[in-house]
């Protein structure tokens, strides 16, 4: 039987095509839970024990819980993020091939394995700027019908496919849309849906998506594929442990960060000031002087979460021969000597202290000592404001496909570590040393 988080994650992951949709999706989620939203652009009037969020962009958001007893408070934070490797729709997006074809000019958005994007149905999503009353309003679209797809070149005419298979984005990888199509026909298709006329539009961020369900499979159910796994499947797990966890003297964050996937150097990504800016405004609206909020993010602790490479069945080489992870077999800790991980040995014992008393198993992962591994936004969110920091993840086979596959168990782990990190307390007691209290 698929437990109900699993399902209840594969629903969240379906309906979110873009980082917009995320971002909007845990929006709904949280007032749903009675917190009230916060804009950057007006003052903020904090309470003890209430929950606020703030979105940027549309497409992060950061959320937080005041404890009732913060004379020494501390902040518990868990990030994810909410873009996955796609293509973009550029702003003159429709190609003719004689009058025989219409294709959109896209480009890559992260690094996608392009082949798992050929031969199936995909569809639109993104957010529309449209001219309303007077102003401009943010409007999600997601087209709920099987619209284009990149066909890929018969073997026959490309013999070695199957060898030396490489693609050019700008010639390969262009969706077919149609036939012949009369000008303007995509944002016509876009003001219908959005029930506007295509003069409103004055701006978008559009994106390709897969139009395939997610999927639990496995001789025992216990596996899962789906879209977007890296990073929606940390971000619902952060989220549900945060909304589950409690704790009085601490402030509780759960930010979920976009593009992630092309270096975070956005005004919404994890290198910008964003989650500072948060913090720092809590801190003011307390009342606390710098010296209190420089001596708060002392005793504060991190999680950054963003998915791990699982061991491959056909090609266990490419990992560690034991700083490896395998599906179903807990949370990753993720550890770089040359620090694109956060992960030290403090960092680490505090994610293993909480886990022996969440009872949730941890692996540890370290790429190769001869591959160059990725980067997350754990190290890029610290050159903002700095604390005790691990990465973690959850275990994934084919990272940036377009249709990941994970393990069912790996998800409640994730949940049950971030409630028992958001029901502790954090404080700073000497030199290396820091105490964890419920």
């Amino acid at each position: 039987m698929i437990p109900n988080e699993i399902q209840e994650m594969l629903s969240f992951i379906d309906g979110n095509p873009t980082a917009f949709h995320t971002t909007a999706s845990i929006r709904s989620r949280l007032l749903e839970e009675g917190f009230t939203e916060l804009l950057e652009s007006q003052a903020w009037v904090l309470e003890p024990g209430k929950g606020y969020f703030v979105c940027r962009n549309g497409s992060s958001v950061i959320a937080f819980r005041m404890g009732t007893q913060l004379e020494n408070y501390s902040f518990n934070v868990a990030a994810a993020h909410t873009d996955s490797p796609c293509f973009k729709i550029k702003e003159n997006a429709e190609l003719r091939t004689g009058q025989k074809y219409t294709r959109l000019n896209t480009e890559g958005y992260g690094g996608m394995i392009c082949a798992t994007w050929m031969d199936r149905p995909l569809s639109i999503a993104g957010r529309v700027l449209t001219k309303e009353n007077g102003g401009i309003t943010s409007r999600l679209v997601a087209l709920d019908r099987d619209l284009l797809l990149i066909p890929s070149v018969a073997i026959h005419m490309n013999r070695e496919v199957n060898d030396h298979a490489s693609f050019n984005k700008q010639v390969d990888m262009l969706p077919l849309f149609g036939g012949a199509t009369e000008e303007g026909a995509l944002k016509r298709l876009i003001a219908e849906e959005l029930h506007v006329t295509p003069e409103q539009i004055l701006g978008s961020d559009l994106y390709l998506y897969i139009r395939e369900k997610p999927s639990v499979w496995g001789c025992h159910q216990e596996f899962l594929s789906s879209g977007r796994l890296d990073d929606q499947q940390c971000a619902f797990g952060i989220l549900k442990g945060f909304l589950k966890g409690r704790n009085d003297r601490s402030i509780n964050v759960a930010a979920c960060f976009d593009n992630e996937e092309v270096g975070s150097g956005t005004k919404q990504g994890a290198a910008s000031t964003f989650l500072y800016d948060v913090m720092r405004r809590i801190a003011l609206s307390m009342g606390s002087g710098e010296e209190d909020f420089y001596r708060a993010v002392a005793s504060s602790f991190m999680f950054s979460a963003d998915n791990a490479h699982a061991v491959h069945p056909n090609h266990p080489e490419h990992t560690d021969v034991n700083n490896c992870c395998y599906m179903n077999e807990g949370v990753v800790v993720k550890s770089h000597a040359g620090q694109k991980y956060t992960s030290d040995g403090m960092s680490i014992a505090i994610a293993r202290e909480l886990a022996q008393r969440a009872g949730v198993p941890l692996q540890y992962f370290a790429n190769r000592s001869d591959k160059v591994g990725g980067s997350t936004l754990g190290n890029l969110a610290m050159a903002q404001v700095s604390m005790n920091c691990v990465d973690i993840g959850l275990p994934q086979l084919a990272m940036h496909s377009c249709y990941e596959t994970a393990g069912v168990e790996d998800t409640i782990s994730l949940i049950r570590l971030m409630e028992e990190f958001y029901s502790s307390h954090f404080a700073q007691t000497g030199f290396g040393s820091l105490g964890i209290q419920k």
